[in-house]
């Protein structure tokens, strides 16, 4: 089997291109084992386009929006993927409220989409601004804004005793 000419000038690039699209994967999803699969997955994918000779140009860009629709697929199946959740432990101990809380906050966050839940973290645990939570999720600040209230509205509806939209505990 012959390499085309497309493919060529992707085994080019290849060596410099690995780090700069697994960078890009892993600033977006923070887990290296996720970085390391979208990466390879990216690189097939490009490659299948080269043999098709669907490949407008082997650069470093093109490859890092092959990455991005990559990270895109993931997270769409992400959002599909029912997540096992533990239930919140029923007994409480005295002097273990802050633990409890961080227990149900935990539940709470793990029913959430993975969208809302990535939001919800990177403002309220990793303490970043709204403006570096657009940019870790490739949103602009006005979408990350609506994103962060629907979020919030997600995780009081499903937080025990929280207040309802009526003013009533749910």
């Amino acid at each position: 089997m012959s390499v085309g000419s497309g493919a060529g000038a992707l085994l080019e690039i290849y060596d410099d291109a690995v780090p700069v699209v697994y960078g890009y994967l892993l600033r977006r999803c923070r887990d290296t084992a996720v970085a390391e699969d979208l990466t390879s997955e990216t690189f097939l994918a490009a490659m299948d386009a080269a043999r098709r000779g669907a490949m407008p140009s082997a650069g470093t860009a093109w490859l890092v929006g092959v990455a991005r629709h990559k990270l895109a697929d993931h997270w769409r199946r992400s959002a599909r993927t029912a997540t096992p959740v533990a239930d919140v432990p029923e007994t409480v101990h005295d002097g273990w409220d802050a633990e409890l809380d961080r227990l149900v906050a935990e539940h709470v966050l793990a029913r959430l989409t993975p969208l809302h839940r990535a939001v919800l973290t990177l403002r309220y645990v990793d303490d970043l601004t709204v403006a570096d939570c657009a940019e870790h999720l490739g949103r602009t600040v006005s979408a990350t804004e609506a994103l962060l209230t629907r979020a919030k509205r997600d995780f009081r509806a499903h937080y025990p005793g929280a207040p309802t939209a009526r003013g009533g505990v749910s």
